[in-house]
């Protein structure tokens, strides 16, 4: 008998129940999401402008509270008293590199979060060099991050976060400003890492092509939740929720692997 443990990918990542969200000045940013994301799985995260996907990001690690519903990460309470270890399992990777990046070299940038939680030493090293080996971007350890090109920054930005050993990785547009090589080298480390993945992004096609799953987020509900082709190729849902593909782009000619 198969033990129940031994298979992950069936255990749930993240865990949201009803939440809703109003701002300080009255404006509701959420109406009551429920979301289960098993662990492993990639999933985007579409809608409009306004739609409350950052919103609904932010609670994730508890940068905001105070709304109604819950949020659990592999099970542990998003609560004031679990922050630290929620902020460690959940990595939010920003659009702008520059917002993440900050130390005179690469090397320092992706030891700070580990270093502030205690680590030291060789197994310090060793988590740098495995977070910089899992974005291709050990042999830049010991460059300043303003030397390298806005794509090794982003992947700098990433190995930040893997650095912490996230149960879950957020991207914020992810593949915004990045040439079509920068786009791809991206999508393939992505697809290797071995962890949960929520990419809130505008780019359909990147969507498709890195997230079996997608989600769309619209005027603070779920508006929808299945198949990336079957939503993109949904083109009455598609214009009820303002998500456009690019001219010519038809989700169903894309082989998914």
């Amino acid at each position: 008998m198969a033990d129940s443990s031994a298979a992950p990918s069936t255990a749930a990542s993240l865990e949201v129940s009803g939440l809703a969200y109003a701002y300080p000045d009255g404006h509701q940013a959420l109406f009551g999401v429920d979301l289960t994301v098993g662990r492993g799985e990639r999933i985007a995260l579409l809608g409009p402008n306004g739609a409350g996907k950052t919103t609904l990001v932010l609670h994730l690690n508890g940068i905001l509270a105070g709304g109604a519903g819950s949020v659990s990460v592999a099970g542990l309470p998003v609560a004031r008293a679990n922050l630290a270890e929620i902020r460690r399992r959940v990595g939010i990777v920003f659009q702008d590199p520059d917002d993440q990046l900050f130390m005179p070299t690469v090397r320092e940038d992706v030891a700070f979060g580990p270093a502030a939680s205690g680590m030291r030493g060789a197994e310090l090293e060793a988590r740098v060099r495995r977070a910089l080996e899992q974005v291709g971007m050990a042999e830049f350890a010991d460059r300043p991050p303003h030397h390298l090109s806005f794509g090794q920054r982003r992947r700098v930005a990433v190995a930040t976060v893997l650095a912490m050993e996230p149960e879950i990785l957020v991207l914020d547009e992810p593949s915004s400003n990045l040439d079509p090589a920068s786009r791809r080298e991206l999508a393939d480390i992505l697809r290797s890492l071995d962890v949960t993945v929520l990419m809130v992004t505008h780019d359909l096609p990147y969507a498709l092509e890195l997230c079996p799953r997608a989600v769309i987020l619209s005027q603070g509900v779920i508006a929808a939740d299945g198949r990336t082709q079957d939503l993109l190729s949904d083109e009455e849902l598609m214009r009820a929720h303002r998500l456009e593909l690019p001219f010519g782009f038809s989700p169903k000619s894309v082989m998914l692997s």
